[in-house]
């Protein structure tokens, strides 16, 4: 048997695009960013702000101050039930709530 002009330059082809394919993730193993990426990257993590929350929600708070990979400082908050939301840093209770949370963490050194 001979092989079919024309056809045998296609098949190296043929295997280099289906091995491109099976090497992709799936698309459901791809990572969500929702209010916090598990990674920084160079971008700003908080794209919404909520504008308030009960202190006494609040299980831990993650203070980023702002530099090459965001001008804002952004305040995330991780909420007792596990969900993380962003703060405005310029609200007056969220900077109550950090000033509390600094001054206990003096008086424990």
């Amino acid at each position: 048997m001979y092989p079919v002009p024309g056809r045998a330059s296609r098949t190296p082809r043929l295997l280099c695009a289906l091995l491109a394919l099976l090497l992709l993730p799936p698309p459901e193993s791809r990572v969500h960013a929702g209010p916090v990426a598990a990674a920084r990257e160079l971008r700003c993590v908080c794209v919404t702000i909520t504008p308030g929350v009960h202190p006494k929600m609040i299980a831990s708070l993650q203070v980023t101050v702002s530099g090459p990979q965001c001008p804002n400082v952004e305040v995330v908050a991780t909420l007792k039930n596990g969900k993380q939301i962003c703060l405005d840093p310029e609200a007056p209770l969220i900077k109550r709530v950090i000033q509390k949370m600094l001054d206990s963490g003096n008086k424990q050194n």
